[in-house]
């Protein structure tokens, strides 16, 4: 079961890296957008229209680093087998079962393998 576990981390590791290259893919778009509409104000009428385009950008950054950041969490303290990092990837596994296709997957192994008797001995030992 030690080797789940330590699988299941590094799942949790990467789907929040993905993550994170998305946020930060966004964000580059959404600011190249907000310069390339500020760039075409030909009238002198404000620079509403770029400040929204970044703001949204922002916004969605921040939306998906605060939605990643918590599985690459997890998923370092699973490494270690830490009773803190189970909590948190349960709750995690639960919020990921209405991500179909990939997070159903991740959401059912992640419960199978923490709430298992072998997974649970696992974080108790330590």
């Amino acid at each position: 079961m030690e080797g789940h576990v330590k699988a299941l981390a590094i799942l949790h590791i990467v789907f929040g890296g993905f993550g994170l290259l998305l946020a930060v893919g966004l964000l580059v778009l959404f600011g190249g957008l907000a310069g390339l509409v500020g760039a075409g104000d030909i009238q002198d009428a404000g620079h509403m229209p770029s400040l929204l385009m970044g703001g949204i950008g922002i916004l969605v950054f921040g939306f998906l680093l605060l939605i990643s950041l918590p599985g690459i969490i997890a998923g370092i303290g699973l490494l270690d087998f830490r009773p803190w990092a189970r909590v948190l990837a349960i709750v995690l596994s639960v919020l990921d079962l209405i991500h179909v296709p990939f997070g159903t997957a991740l959401g059912v192994y992640g419960l199978w393998v923490l709430l298992s008797a072998d997974g649970e001995r696992l974080f108790r030992r330590l």
